[in-house]
């Protein structure tokens, strides 16, 4: 497969791999984290180490829904642009699902599945999904696009999906005639607070009070929270976490996505970017909370327990994850997917993005149509949501 883009019309030749273990990690990692070299990296979703987690720890590939055809661009032999590129055949672990779109499908007689999806598999972070190298952003967007676009047409795929792309691809995306969506998550913005007390001090009377009373009843569980990262996490505290994963998993999808292999794996290759929240009572991890570590941004992921107790979701998932980024001056903390009632502990809508497009002419208008009318929706609840914010109204001006 090829294409020609660029002021230049050189030739780009884009290839499909079916692991990453067809591509040197340096290789991948220069598109998708050319910052490697500088410290932290931006996105730890993206990098070579957690999708090569997942793929080896068989959380996706056979018998997943979930298989691998990383997409990447190579112009004059050198690796320009790669893409996390699964066949689909299912829509779970997406996030920004699209299971009324197949209903209607199917019942109109078409086949939805398989589908292809540019995506971090169980992962509802923004981050960037066509990655290039540095000096090559408008070439290696547009090939593989244009790609992933041609590979769906020519099998005769209903539709292709990129999710949780950034609103600069979703721009680019759109003028490449690919239909675009909008969603809600709820983030916590870091406003340059000296510590926990003054974010405090930014909320009205009632949800400083609400969340200090929040607070007390979560540390009267009878215990000490760890805040474990890098080699502070022994095996031993992921067999804990691995129970509370699998509770989790079971209640909310059936099955957990993960397999115990990831968590294996990440310990050995992740560790630096993972932060391990443990409540212990009695020596012995009752709750745990799993986030990961980027430059500016820690994002929330897993929350699981074995006991009840009143209050510990919210700090451990929520209060402990705003402290870690205060000490850290970390600019936010994004707290996953859903969840309205995170607006009341500080965290506030903002609008999630992806892409879409779609084989069937009328079904392609038909989803358009719905798109155009659900942006004005999720528009319109970010600015109800917002103006019912916990803040301050003089601070709710500032952060105007």
């Amino acid at each position: 497969m090829t294409d020609k883009t660029g002021s230049d019309q050189k030739t780009i030749e884009i290839q499909l791999l079916s692991s990453l273990d067809q591509i040197a990690a340096a290789d991948w990692d220069s598109c998708a984290c050319p910052e490697w070299s500088e410290g932290r990296v931006i996105d730890p979703f993206t990098t070579h180490r957690f999708l090569h987690a997942l793929e080896a720890s068989g959380s996706v590939g056979p018998g997943t829904g979930w298989q691998p055809q990383y997409l990447t661009a190579y112009q004059d032999g050198q690796l320009i642009a790669c893409a996390p590129l699964y066949a689909k055949s299912h829509s779970q672990g997406e996030y920004i699902f699209d299971h009324n779109w197949a209903h209607a499908f199917e019942n109109a007689g078409g086949r939805y599945y398989p589908k292809l999806q540019i995506a971090v598999p169980f992962t509802p972070a923004t981050g960037r999904r066509f990655l290039t190298r540095p000096g090559f952003e408008v070439a290696g967007t547009s090939a593989l696009i244009q790609g992933a676009v041609q590979l769906a047409a020519e099998n005769e795929l209903s539709s292709l999906h990129i999710t949780f792309c950034t609103e600069d691809e979703a721009l680019a995306g759109g003028q490449m005639g690919l239909m675009r969506r909008t969603g809600q998550q709820f983030h916590w913005d870091n406003a340059g607070y000296r510590d926990f007390d003054d974010f405090l001090a930014s909320l009205s009377s009632r949800k400083r009070k609400m969340i200090r009373k929040e607070r007390r009843t979560a540390d009267a569980f009878g215990g000490e929270v760890l805040m474990l990262t890098g080699d502070q996490i022994a095996p031993r505290h992921w067999d804990a976490f691995w129970r509370f994963y699998q509770d989790t998993g079971a209640r909310k999808w059936g099955t957990p996505y993960l397999t115990r292999g990831f968590f294996e794996i990440a310990h050995e290759t992740m560790r630096d970017d993972m932060l391990l929240m443990l409540a212990m009572r009695d020596g012995r991890p009752i709750a745990g909370a799993l986030n990961f570590i980027g430059r500016d941004t820690l994002y929330g992921r897993y929350w699981g327990c074995v006991e009840d107790h009143p209050c510990l979701h919210f700090e451990l998932c929520y209060y402990r994850a705003m402290e870690f980024a205060i000490a850290q001056n970390m600019a936010r903390v994004e707290a996953g997917a859903q969840g309205e009632h995170k607006l009341a502990r500080g965290y506030l809508p903002v609008t999630t993005h992806s892409l879409h497009w779609v084989g069937h002419p009328s079904f392609a208008d038909a989803v358009q149509q719905f798109l155009t009318a659900e942006r004005a929706a999720v528009a319109e609840d970010i600015e109800i949501l917002t103006a019912y914010g916990p803040f301050r109204k003089d601070t709710r001006e500032e952060r105007e």
